[in-house]
Protein backbone atom coordinates (compact mmCIF):
# COMPACT_ATOMS: atom_id res chain seq x y z
CA UNK A 1 0.00 0.00 0.00
CA UNK A 2 1.21 3.23 -0.82
CA UNK A 3 1.81 6.15 1.77
CA UNK A 4 -1.07 8.70 1.22
CA UNK A 5 0.38 10.73 3.90
CA UNK A 6 2.30 13.82 3.46
CA UNK A 7 1.92 13.96 0.07
CA UNK A 8 2.99 17.91 -1.76
CA UNK A 9 0.20 20.49 -1.92
CA UNK A 10 -0.86 19.85 -6.12
CA UNK A 11 -1.38 16.13 -4.91
CA UNK A 12 -3.46 16.65 -1.77
CA UNK A 13 -4.95 19.58 -3.82
CA UNK A 14 -6.28 16.79 -6.72
CA UNK A 15 -7.31 14.26 -4.00
CA UNK A 16 -9.49 17.16 -2.93
CA UNK A 17 -10.54 18.09 -6.39
CA UNK A 18 -11.88 14.23 -7.15
CA UNK A 19 -13.72 14.23 -3.72
CA UNK A 20 -15.31 16.91 -4.70
CA UNK A 21 -16.35 16.08 -8.44
CA UNK A 22 -17.54 12.96 -7.06
CA UNK A 23 -19.86 14.13 -4.79
CA UNK A 24 -21.74 16.75 -7.00
CA UNK A 25 -21.83 13.44 -9.77
CA UNK A 26 -23.15 11.30 -6.96
CA UNK A 27 -25.55 13.84 -4.67
CA UNK A 28 -28.22 15.75 -5.93
CA UNK A 29 -28.52 17.88 -2.38
CA UNK A 30 -24.81 18.75 -2.87
CA UNK A 31 -25.71 20.30 -6.82
CA UNK A 32 -28.68 21.95 -5.62
CA UNK A 33 -26.54 23.73 -2.76
CA UNK A 34 -23.89 24.28 -5.10
CA UNK A 35 -25.92 26.10 -6.87
CA UNK A 36 -27.40 27.75 -4.06
CA UNK A 37 -23.96 29.11 -3.37
CA UNK A 38 -23.59 30.30 -7.05
CA UNK A 39 -26.76 32.52 -6.42
CA UNK A 40 -25.59 34.01 -2.83
CA UNK A 41 -22.47 34.75 -4.92
CA UNK A 42 -24.07 36.37 -7.64
CA UNK A 43 -26.79 38.10 -5.01
CA UNK A 44 -23.74 39.51 -2.67
CA UNK A 45 -22.37 40.96 -5.84
CA UNK A 46 -25.19 42.48 -7.01
CA UNK A 47 -26.05 44.11 -3.30
CA UNK A 48 -22.87 44.73 -1.89
CA UNK A 49 -24.03 44.65 1.90
CA UNK A 50 -20.51 45.28 2.78
CA UNK A 51 -17.09 43.19 3.77
CA UNK A 52 -18.52 41.59 6.78
CA UNK A 53 -21.95 40.39 5.85
CA UNK A 54 -20.27 38.93 2.91
CA UNK A 55 -18.23 36.82 5.02
CA UNK A 56 -20.71 35.77 7.35
CA UNK A 57 -22.80 34.33 4.46
CA UNK A 58 -20.40 33.00 2.04
CA UNK A 59 -18.58 31.53 5.78
CA UNK A 60 -22.60 30.23 6.51
CA UNK A 61 -22.82 28.92 2.78
CA UNK A 62 -19.22 27.09 2.95
CA UNK A 63 -20.75 25.28 6.08
CA UNK A 64 -23.39 23.65 4.58
CA UNK A 65 -21.43 22.37 1.77
CA UNK A 66 -18.86 21.23 4.26
CA UNK A 67 -21.06 19.34 6.29
CA UNK A 68 -22.80 17.92 3.31
CA UNK A 69 -19.39 16.78 2.09
CA UNK A 70 -18.86 14.99 5.55
CA UNK A 71 -22.44 13.70 5.53
CA UNK A 72 -21.53 12.20 1.85
CA UNK A 73 -18.36 10.53 3.22
CA UNK A 74 -19.94 9.13 6.17
CA UNK A 75 -22.38 7.45 4.92
CA UNK A 76 -20.14 6.18 1.59
CA UNK A 77 -17.91 4.44 4.19
CA UNK A 78 -21.27 3.63 6.23
CA UNK A 79 -22.50 1.94 3.04
CA UNK A 80 -19.08 0.05 2.22
CA UNK A 81 -18.71 -1.23 6.14
CA UNK A 82 -21.66 -1.87 6.65
CA UNK A 83 -23.82 -2.25 3.45
CA UNK A 84 -27.31 -4.12 5.55
CA UNK A 85 -29.76 -1.78 7.35
CA UNK A 86 -28.85 -1.16 10.67
CA UNK A 87 -31.05 0.83 13.54
CA UNK A 88 -27.61 2.04 14.98
CA UNK A 89 -26.88 2.71 11.58
CA UNK A 90 -29.54 4.32 10.57
CA UNK A 91 -28.94 6.54 13.67
CA UNK A 92 -25.28 7.51 12.33
CA UNK A 93 -26.82 8.77 8.91
CA UNK A 94 -29.74 10.24 10.51
CA UNK A 95 -27.18 12.67 12.83
CA UNK A 96 -24.98 13.70 9.94
CA UNK A 97 -28.09 14.43 7.86
CA UNK A 98 -28.90 16.30 10.39
CA UNK A 99 -25.58 18.08 10.66
CA UNK A 100 -26.34 19.34 7.39
CA UNK A 101 -29.67 20.61 8.28
CA UNK A 102 -28.50 22.39 11.55
CA UNK A 103 -26.06 24.39 8.88
CA UNK A 104 -28.94 25.26 6.59
CA UNK A 105 -30.88 26.54 9.05
CA UNK A 106 -28.23 28.78 10.54
CA UNK A 107 -27.54 29.93 7.20
CA UNK A 108 -30.83 30.58 6.86
CA UNK A 109 -30.46 32.61 9.93
CA UNK A 110 -27.82 34.68 8.87
CA UNK A 111 -29.59 35.22 5.19
CA UNK A 112 -32.52 36.50 7.08
CA UNK A 113 -30.48 38.87 9.33
CA UNK A 114 -29.41 40.13 6.32
CA UNK A 115 -32.10 40.39 4.93
CA UNK A 116 -33.21 42.76 7.80
CA UNK A 117 -30.04 44.65 7.74
CA UNK A 118 -30.97 45.61 4.50
CA UNK A 119 -34.51 46.31 3.54
CA UNK A 120 -35.15 48.34 7.55
CA UNK A 121 -34.86 52.20 7.38
CA UNK A 122 -31.46 53.64 7.03
CA UNK A 123 -30.22 49.76 6.34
Amino acid sequence: MTNLKNQPFGGRLRNAGRGLAHALCTERSLRLQGLGFLAVTAALALLRPGAAWSALVLLSCGAVLGAELFNTALEALVDHLHPQLHERIGRVKDCAAAAVLVNALAALGVAAALAWHLLRPGG
